[in-house]
């Protein structure tokens, strides 16, 4: 592998490098093997040298077993990101300020030594002025912990209801390439909410919650998509969900299973292992949310199309700064279906899960493992996407999902 000598040429002239290292001085060193490459960089202005390692400089190391794929035109699952490749061999800083402030820089620049590939795109789909969108949107009131919860909720089709419920520290515009498919919408009326303090859905009056610490509990979750389906009136729905979501749509079958005639675990899991506590940059007072965002395209595979990628990460650095760490409390701590799993009856519930290949945190091993602890569920593993199916690339999860929408119409 030749490692380009002009790193500093390809930031000056990558506007979204130049938004990266705004205000930086300091430097990315990378050591491949023996060889070490870098850039310099002097309040955000790249320079061609290499930086010496010391105060203000982010170095990553690692053999090339470990570059080599990282660097490649189309990275593989895991090896696609530096945050994740730094599990499977690549040193990077630990517990670093300056790593979680000018991640999206590392990630840029790793981005920017990849020779160029060969990727599909989406065409812009512009409608002409005046052109509504299918989803409708309102606020319904609901009543959750004894508190008045003014929710946002959008809704498109008609026929079966499915509640859709977002990822951790998004909201429901997650949902919108789904509302304008009509192989989906004329079959079933889907309905995709904001949780609370998400999106549009403001926190509620009625308590002090800017002086709590926010964490979501799976109490006060399964709550949610059961106080909305109350409220639209809904005949047992589908529940779809995805990664929090996902999780969420087995903890419903569990321990709701009359209320929902199927749900669908997008991401999904019997427990997802990880340490809150080490998520310092999910939410300090000197990290942008635009490190959150970077994280997530991790999470997605490179093969998807990059626009919706990024519109996937854009939501994530729109939200409220305590509200994704806050929903990882569900995701890392609470949640936890191992021992109960085999007990969910498909009977009364149908149970489908389905797992993208890039996804480093719902992996698709966790997605299989909890389909074989759960008698009459099914598995499909999804090619070419990762932790966002939805919105990084809907085309793929429609084509999954035609098979599995089909036996619930069946099953209705």
């Amino acid at each position: 592998m030749t490692i380009p000598t002009d790193l500093a040429a390809r930031c000056a002239a990558d506007g979204e490098m130049r938004i990266a290292t705004r205000h930086w001085t300091g430097g990315i060193r990378l050591v491949i093997d023996d060889e070490v490459v870098g850039v310099s960089f002097v309040e955000g202005e790249p320079r061609d040298e290499i930086p010496a390692a010391g105060d203000g400089v982010i170095e990553l190391s690692g053999p090339m077993d470990v570059w080599g794929p990282l660097l490649s035109a189309v990275p593989p699952p895991f090896l696609n990101d530096v945050a994740v490749a730094a599990g499977l061999g690549l040193r990077v800083p630990t517990d670093d300020l300056l790593w979680w402030q000018y991640l999206p820089a590392v990630a840029r620049l790793v981005e920017l030594l990849r020779p160029p590939a060969e990727l599909p795109s989406r065409a812009a789909r512009p409608s002409a002025p005046g052109t509504w969108d299918a989803p409708t949107g309102g606020y319904v009131h609901v009543e959750l912990d004894g508190l008045d919860h003014r929710i946002y909720v959008e809704q498109a089709g008609r026929g079966i209801p499915m509640l859709l419920q977002h990822t951790a520290g998004s909201h429901g515009s997650q949902w919108r390439h789904l509302m304008e498919r009509t192989e989906l919408t004329d079959q079933f009326r889907l309905i995709a909410y904001d949780l609370p303090f998400h999106g549009k859905s403001v926190p509620p009056e009625g308590r002090e919650w800017w002086a709590e610490t926010y964490r979501l509990t799976g109490e006060f979750l399964r709550q949610v998509p059961l106080a909305v389906s109350a409220a639209l009136e809904l005949d047992r729905p589908v529940f779809m969900g995805c990664s929090v979501g996902g999780l969420l749509a087995l903890d419903l079958a569990y321990h709701h299973p009359d209320e929902f005639r199927a749900v669908i675990s997008l991401e999904g899991a019997l427990k997802i292992e990880g340490n809150i506590d080490s998520l310092t940059g999910f939410w300090h007072p000197e990290v942008s949310n635009e490190t959150k965002a970077r994280m997530m395209d991790g999470l997605m595979s490179p093969t998807s199309p990059i626009a919706l990628r990024r519109e996937t990460t854009q939501v994530y650095a729109a939200g409220w700064p305590p509200a994704f760490l806050g929903d990882l409390h569900y995701y890392l701590v609470d949640f936890d279906l191992r021992k109960d799993a085999h007990e969910i009856d498909t009977d009364r519930v149908g149970v489908h899960i389905l797992s993208g290949e890039y996804d480093y945190s719902g992996t698709v091993t966790l997605g299989r493992e909890a389909h074989e602890a759960i008698p009459g569920s099914t598995f499909t593993e999804m090619a070419g996407v990762g932790h966002f199916p939805m919105s990084e690339h809907p085309d793929v999860l429609v084509e999954h999902l035609g098979p599995v929408l089909e036996s619930i119409r069946n099953a209705s």
